[in-house]
């Protein structure tokens, strides 16, 4: 029983993540100067250090201590939608993007989420039900009522596509020890180091819940929001002026997410119609996966999951030690810790060609080593150029002729004139030699997987 208390303890210190001292993360390493930065291509509407976030949430309402609306770890039956301001601590637009290169003078910008506001609160589930015909059916009331909220929900969201003209969204979910605010943070990051091209929207669950049993708690939690989520992204499927969905997941919420699209998957397949086509869903990002690679392989790639992505970009870590722990717990391997003894080169390869999923392995993190996409600056490159120009990981010269010529010179799965093909072998490291600057190291492979560390532009597979 001690060594359990010890453990339990060690994981929610690691998991832990919910300082309400949040700041801009650092710049990517994309980020060199503000050249690089497409602040001029923002909507006018979006140039501002306070803007809208979206989310969708089953966390239960509260009013906190100023009287502003705010959200706990506990359950709630019914989905919300609703929006917030984060503020970027900056003075202004020109300020900010300042803070966003590298050379600018002053990086750290704190976040703050302000203005919340609830726009949509749709009826608590499950519905009510009658046998008819032996057929069970919902009650027509209450389904009438559930169908005006989410019409309520797919008009407030077609109204924020329409004032800015991003008809892309960027659906973002956190792990586990994560409280309201720091969901909306993150997703603020995320969403402005990848050019505020999207409608950004978090998906936050009932996670951040105390004591010794907060990670297991969350864990439940977690599979209490999937019929959410599921309804989530159907219903913003259905939006006809969405024009496509990309997602990312971290930790815990990776196994949040899988679920959910598992089901929308085979849903739309027994439908018989196109999964991808139906769910408009394009890049997915899981990054520190908590999820058992075993069950991986038998209930999502068992299903054909990638058939419903453009790519499924997996960032992990092998010294992750929230998920070492977990694994450890469970007696099964992590996703997102894994390593050449969990995934195979041919495995590796075979994701690759036919499922268009890749592995990018992390290296030289700062700190615990589980929230390094939100902070970490090679992972913050990858994840804005995957989402602002839909290149693989794979996008060497890709990433060359954007350095060369800007972003709208990469175009996904193109092979640029002169581009070579570098080999792929397992037993020994292939440096690409991206650049031999200091401020833009070199990505290289080993064992299969591609590596990237904090100080390195970004991860770049090589081609066989």
């Amino acid at each position: 029983m001690r060594t359990f208390t010890k453990i339990a303890v060690l994981l929610a210190v690691l998991l832990g993540c919910s300082a309400r001292d949040v700041t801009l993360a650092p710049p990517p390493n994309i980020y060199l100067s503000e050249e690089n930065y497409p602040a001029d291509e923002i909507p006018a509407v979006l140039q501002t250090v306070a803007p809208p976030i979206f989310y969708v949430t089953d966390r239960a309402a509260l009013t906190d201590e100023a009287g502003q609306l705010t959200y706990s770890s506990q359950r709630s039956n019914s989905m919300a939608l609703g929006v917030a301001r984060v503020r970027f601590g900056a003075q202004d637009w020109a300020d900010l993007v300042a803070r966003t290169s590298q050379d600018g003078a002053r990086r750290l910008s704190r976040l703050d989420v302000e203005d919340t506001t609830e726009l949509v609160r749709f009826r608590d589930v499950p519905l009510p039900t009658r046998r008819e015909d032996g057929k069970l059916m919902f009650e027509p009331d209450a389904l009438e009522r559930y169908e005006e909220d989410a019409r309520a929900f797919q008009k407030a969201i077609r109204d924020e596509i329409i004032r800015t003209g991003n008809g892309r969204v960027l659906v973002f979910t956190h792990g586990a020890a994560n409280d309201f605010e720091r969901a909306m943070d993150t997703l603020a990051n995320l969403w402005h180091y990848t050019g505020r091209e999207s409608v950004p929207i978090a998906f936050t669950w009932p996670a951040g819940n105390s004591g010794l049993l907060g990670y297991f708690r969350d864990r439940e939690a977690g599979d209490f929001s999937v019929f959410h989520a599921k309804e989530f992204l159907r219903l913003l499927a259905e939006i006809e002026e969405v024009e496509d969905i990309d997602i990312v997941a971290h930790s815990r919420g990776t196994d949040v997410m899988s679920k959910s699209l598992r089901e929308l998957v085979i849903y739309h397949r027994g439908q018989g119609v196109p999964p991808k086509t139906a769910m408009k869903t394009g890049t997915l990002i899981l990054a520190a996966a908590d999820l058992d690679a075993g069950v991986v392989e038998q209930r999502l790639q068992a299903e054909r999951f990638s058939e419903a992505f453009e790519q499924i970009n997996i960032y992990i870590n092998p010294e992750d030690g929230a998920l070492r722990l977990a694994s450890y717990i469970t007696n099964a391997p992590r996703l997102g810790s894994a390593t050449s003894d969990t995934l195979s080169v041919s495995q590796l390869e075979q994701l690759k060609k036919a499922e268009l999923v890749h592995f990018i392995r992390v290296e030289n993190v700062i700190g615990r080593g589980h929230s390094y996409f939100r902070d970490n600056q090679a992972v913050l490159s990858d994840i804005a150029l995957a989402l602002r120009t839909r290149a693989f990981p794979g996008g060497v010269c890709g990433l060359w002729n954007w350095l060369m010529m800007g972003f709208g010179s990469c175009i996904p799965t193109i092979h640029w004139k002169g581009c070579q093909s570098w080999p792929m072998s397992p037993a020994k490291i292939v440096d690409i030699g991206i650049s031999k600057t200091s401020s833009m190291q070199r990505s290289f492979l080993q064992g299969g997987f591609c590596i990237l560390d904090r100080l390195r532009v970004g991860c770049f597979l090589a081609k066989t």
